[in-house]
């Protein structure tokens, strides 16, 4: 599974260390990529999403997984994530 986040899309990125003698060697550096569990209510399931550590924190602060897919860009989420999204969309559609 690739190292990628499936809520904002946030990868490795690359560069170079540089040294006190200016050599320069390309490194990688990998996102603080953690597994969480969140419960969907409005769908009625669990889902283990792979999230970096930031986007736990903005998913807290948004009020839930709920409120963060309405308001997440759609070019960042993974293909699981857009299905959960218009699902999601689909059903308020339907209460209202």
């Amino acid at each position: 599974m690739s190292r990628v986040c499936e809520l904002t899309g946030v990868g490795p990125t690359t560069g170079n260390k540089v040294s006190h003698s200016n050599i320069k060697t390309r490194t990688r550096w990998l996102p603080n990529l953690k597994t969480k569990k969140y419960f969907i209510p409005e769908l009625g399931q669990t889902v283990s999403l792979k999230l970096s550590a930031k986007a736990i924190r903005t998913v807290d602060k948004q009020g839930g997984i709920s409120q963060a897919l309405k308001e997440g860009k759609d070019c960042c989420m993974s293909d699981r994530l857009l299905g959960l999204k218009n699902k999601l969309i689909n059903k308020n559609k339907v209460n209202k």
